[in-house]
């Protein structure tokens, strides 16, 4: 699969509106567990685009 400039703006893009979400979540809601839970999501995401978007690792689907 070819990775363009254009799929990783939109995976960024995603990444960084899902990091928004989940700030204001904390933001408003801001508890203990509900925080390690933001951080292991948004650690699983970053991980993801870090190694299939940005190209870093083939995406073998």
């Amino acid at each position: 699969m070819e990775k363009s400039i254009v799929n990783r703006g939109v995976a960024l893009l995603a990444f960084v509106i899902l990091v928004g979400f989940c700030g204001i979540l904390v933001g408003y809601v801001p508890r203990w567990d509900l925080g390690i839970m933001v951080a292991f999501t948004l650690g699983l995401a970053g991980w993801d685009i870090w190694h299939v978007a940005m190209g870093h690792k083939e995406d073998k689907h």
